[in-house]
């Protein structure tokens, strides 16, 4: 893998090209002072100062009797040191608020390459939709997976000469509320051949609402006439979704193998249908409970979940643990 072939996968070198056939998205180039405050974890957790007094959290109603045991007598002695102001990014704020309000009200976020979907637990809707600055730093400051973007975008590069781009950019993509999971796609193109696609949402049962064979010839008919001569690199993945009637909407993309995951695939399976010249382009998606495959990402710190003995997640875990060891005994008796 080669520093130009993860570059060709950031946002802003690939929306402008396929900008007709992707979702309606705003890019701003963040400034460098943005990018150490979403990487200082120095000091205390603090959301940038507002200009507009938006807030990212839902107000706390004050009850007084319950604060009464935190203030200090006065003159105990016992001063607190004096809290560093949180910062303030007023023109971005304000770049940010224009593009939303042309965006129709709401935008989910992404970085260079990634969205910060690993902290969508923390914002007060459960998801990637914001409406204001402060909804959008406080996911963006809360991932773990956006330091990725941050500090080791290169890292598996063959001929690496920097950990980082130099300029970072944020994404705001229109939020789509009736847009269904399920009927998004990972499509895996080595040697420009496409190989396989892959259902994205694979840690849940859903039907999908097209017929399977319709779904992959609309695929494959959108990557050869619009994918396939207008990106650059030889092996790459890309993201699509497919709405009910059947169109097709660019959504990303990734490199191919090192930190993208291949779903419902393995690497290697994808890799050894190459060696196959009559290789048919597989289509891969959750057909029963038994594809499910928790873990691949979990949207909650694992220290956030109640894993004792009893407990909901407790279950689960012995649920799916119990149906992986089905799996392999089922697929003998039907073999």
């Amino acid at each position: 893998m080669k520093e130009e072939e993860i570059n060709r996968c950031q946002i802003q070198e690939w929306y402008p090209k396929f900008e007709s056939v992707s979702i309606k998205t705003q890019i701003h180039e963040l400034p460098e002072s943005f990018i150490q405050y979403l990487l200082d974890d120095s000091g205390p957790f603090l959301l940038p100062l507002s200009i507009s007094n938006d807030d990212a959290l839902p107000k706390r109603v004050n009850k007084p009797e319950e604060e009464e045991d935190f203030v200090a007598s006065e003159g105990s002695g016992d001063e607190a040191e004096e809290p560093s102001p949180p910062p303030s990014f007023p023109e971005l704020e304000m770049r940010i608020k224009e593009s939303i309000e042309f965006l129709g009200g709401a935008a989910f976020p992404k970085l260079n390459w990634s969205a910060p979907k690993d902290s969508a637990w923390i914002s007060s809707t459960g998801n990637l939709k914001c409406t204001n600055f402060s909804e959008i730093s406080l996911l963006l400051k809360s991932s773990d997976s956006l330091v990725h973007d941050l500090s080791h975008a290169y890292d598996l590069c063959c001929d690496k000469t920097a950990s980082r781009p130099l300029s970072f950019y944020l994404a705001l993509r229109k939020w789509y509320p009736s847009l269904q999971p399920h009927m998004e796609f990972r499509c895996f193109v080595c040697n420009r051949n496409l190989v396989g696609i892959s259902q994205r949402e694979v840690t849940n049962f859903y039907p999908v609402l097209l017929e399977k064979d319709n779904l992959k010839m609309t695929i494959r008919g959108f990557f050869v006439e619009k994918v396939m001569e207008n990106f650059e690199s030889e092996s790459y993945t890309f993201d699509v979704y497919v709405t009910r009637d059947g169109r097709v909407k660019l959504l990303d993309f990734n490199p191919w193998g090192g930190f993208t995951l291949p779903l419902l695939f393995t690497w290697e399976e994808l890799e050894d249908k190459l060696k196959d010249e009559d290789h048919e382009l597989e289509f891969r998606i959750v057909e029963n409970s038994c594809g499910i495959r928790p873990g691949l990402k979990t949207a909650v710190p694992y220290d956030y979940l109640d894993t004792s003995p009893g407990s909901g997640w407790d279950q689960f875990l012995r649920n799916a643990n119990e149906e992986s060891r089905r799996q392999p005994k089922s697929a003998e008796a039907g073999a």
